[in-house]
């Protein structure tokens, strides 16, 4: 018998915990059951349609219903569902998953210029370290960049600097890195040797009348101020997203990132990039380093590896790293059951050459992504946007209360009024799934998504924006 949506409601909050949700709300109000997904359309329980501009949550990049990669699933489940890495084994798949991935980051070495060497090393991606996800990935980079310096003889290096507002997972190592004050609230967070400084957020820190390119040597500068605060003799890495993806997707000064790397080279710190979001094609290459110009000692990854099929993670390891592990390392006393799990590598395998086989990165650099800019800024008139920025196939609209305000920049709405949480609740009622962050609207598509959905997608958006208007103006009118 078919269970109603009142019944799949029912065990759902009689018996599953979701994460960062307030369970006791969520049970008054009902999960949204979805049932069935193809391309980049999702349904619900009660037959409703929605346009998934989130891809999933950062990660169907191929879309939904690609049978390459259930068919590569179901082969490998029937020749090896499972072994594992430790023993001294390893699987196939994995195997071919790890060549793979360091013939599809060679630009990645040297922020998209052929791989070259920089103060008698080379940061040449060779190696790749398995996990179940990005959070255990960015566990895996705080044990492994601190092993690193311990080799090196230098154990005081024990330091991480990141970022405010930052998101690299939810674990304890994971929660701490990212610069979330709600999750750092929770659970004695951050663990020590974890510092953070502010982002490069131009709207709420730069000071009024600087430009962009003038506040992207800022913010980096904050970085510098930072590991001299320390002393550069403690301090092990400096980690980032390439563009900010949970925290609103904040999309850096081009001339952030370069500066970040000239300091970290000054200093001799390590340079991480997480690329859990950007990564596989988000930005228009498939890493975001390459977009945004900068050379990472590892990199971080997940979600699009797979196109969020199976769970798969990792950390793809550079040279200068892994020569020091490997040589004068001994045994690294780190893993995971799942490190390497042959049936997610096989769908990786079957992703990654999906997307080369539909192009799927040149298109979201030279098409869709391009077009999306467009059309994604035709709703910067609307009287609620105050900024409209996107990067690839990620993009976002600033809320404000008052275009005119700040000097132009716009004046931010009080934030008990909650709009951004408005504007998605009409969102979701309107067939679109689109995330608020804060008053910051945000849009991470499938890379598979074309020109007449992009039209499909933006039409929804200012509905929802004129449904929101209106609720805001009768709000403030009482």
């Amino acid at each position: 018998m078919t269970r109603t949506t009142a019944s799949w409601q029912a065990a759902d909050s009689a018996h599953f915990l979701h994460p960062f949700t307030d369970f006791q709300s969520l049970a008054k109000k009902g999960a949204r059951i979805i049932t069935r997904a193809d391309g980049i359309y999702l349904w619900d329980s009660d037959g409703n349609k929605l346009l998934d501009a989130m891809s999933g949550l950062w990660c169907v990049n191929v879309g939904y219903g690609q049978q390459a990669l259930v068919d590569a699933a179901t082969k490998q489940m029937k020749e090896l569902p499972f072994y594992n890495a430790f023993f001294q084994t390893a699987t196939p798949p994995a195997i071919e998953l790890a060549e793979l991935l360091v013939q599809v980051c060679a630009g990645a070495a040297s922020g998209g210029d052929p791989p070259r060497a920089s103060g008698g090393y080379t940061r040449q991606f060779n190696h790749v370290f398995f996990s179940g996800s990005g959070s255990e990935g960015n566990d895996t980079v705080v044990r492994m960049v601190r092993r690193y310096w311990d080799i090196l003889g230098q154990p005081e290096r024990q330091v991480i600097i990141s970022r405010n507002n930052a998101y690299h997972g939810s674990t304890m190592a994971g929660a701490s890195l990212g610069g979330m004050s709600g999750m750092h609230a929770q659970g004695g967070l951050p663990i020590p040797g974890i510092v953070h400084i502010e982002q490069p957020y131009w709207f709420d820190n730069a000071p009024v009348g600087m430009s962009m390119d003038d506040f992207g040597l800022l913010a980096a500068s904050w970085l510098e101020a930072k590991i001299e605060e320390l002393g550069a003799s403690k301090v092990a890495a400096f980690i980032g997203e390439p563009v900010q993806g949970a925290g609103g997707v904040i999309i850096p000064p081009a001339t952030y990132w370069p500066e970040v790397q000239r300091i970290c080279d000054k200093h001799g710190v390590l340079v991480v990039s997480d690329e859990v979001i950007t990564g596989f094609g988000r930005t228009g290459q498939w890493f975001g380093c390459e977009t945004m110009g900068f050379k990472p000692d590892l990199m971080t990854f997940a979600k699009g590896v797979t196109s969020g099929y199976i769970p798969l993670g990792g950390v793809l390891v550079g040279g200068r790293v892994a020569k020091v592990l490997i040589e004068q390392g001994g045994e690294f006393n780190h893993g995971y059951t799942y490190s390497g799990h042959p049936v997610a590598c096989a769908v990786a395998l079957a992703n990654i050459r999906l997307v080369r086989e539909l192009g799927l990165v040149e298109r979201v650099r030279d098409d869709v992504g391009p077009y999306l800019a467009k059309a994604f800024e035709t709703l910067a008139d609307h009287p609620l946007v105050g900024q409209s920025q996107s990067c690839g196939l990620m993009g976002a609209l600033l809320l404000v209360k008052d275009k005119t305000g700040r000097s132009g920049r716009g004046t931010s709405f009080e934030a008990e009024r909650g709009v951004g949480m408005v504007c998605r609740g009409h969102c979701f009622a309107n067939g679109l799934i689109m995330r608020a962050v804060g008053d910051r609207m945000i849009i991470a598509p499938p890379l598979v998504i074309t020109r007449a959905q992009i039209d499909e997608m933006v039409a929804l958006i200012r509905r929802c924006l004129d449904l929101t208007l209106a609720d805001v103006r009768d709000a403030m009118a009482t």
